[in-house]
């Protein structure tokens, strides 16, 4: 059962190619970022983005068309439309903190400012990481692939523990 990796040539059934296609280049995150922050409007995101009009265009429609994003006539003005993150766009938000904290690390070197903050206690955010079902944090080390068949039962005799188990993406 450890011993198992990831079939690396089946992407059809890999939902990383599949979250790269829809997602995989920077002016998609960017356009997430400001929407996350509470922008709506065209014009909001070209003026904040510094984006090309047509890039913008066309990666709306895209992140629209995935269902990432909808598009929304203002019900005071039919002519405005307002783009909204849906249940699918909101549920990138993991994903867009954990490359943030990454890129804070590893790229500016430096802490963010201002900081994303819980709003109960004022506190900041923990680092996103890998918890296991129970809630305990995982290292990379104690992460492996598994059969579907195989979920929850033990570990095989001829499994020390000790060897590195992480084949993940």
């Amino acid at each position: 059962m450890g011993k198992l990796h990831e079939p690396l040539d089946e992407i059809q059934s890999c939902g990383l190619p599949c979250a790269l296609e829809v997602m995989g280049e920077r002016w998609s995150f960017m356009i997430l970022r400001a929407a996350f922050n509470g922008l709506y409007h065209f014009e909001e995101f070209l003026g904040a983005l510094g984006i090309a009009r047509n890039i913008l265009s066309n990666r709306l429609a895209r992140l629209v068309e995935h269902g990432i994003m909808k598009r929304e006539h203002m019900p005071d003005d039919r002519r405005k439309i307002e783009y909204r993150l849906t249940v699918k766009g909101l549920d990138l938000l993991p994903a867009m903190l954990a490359l943030r904290q990454w890129g804070e690390k590893y790229g500016v070197g430096i802490p963010a400012n201002p900081v994303l903050c819980d709003s109960r206690d004022g506190q900041p955010i923990a680092a996103i990481a890998i918890h296991a079902h129970d809630g305990r944090l995982l290292a990379p080390m104690e992460l492996e692939w598994r059969d579907r068949a195989d979920i929850g039962k033990p570990l095989a005799a001829d499994d020390d523990g000790l060897r590195p188990r992480l084949n993940a993406l």
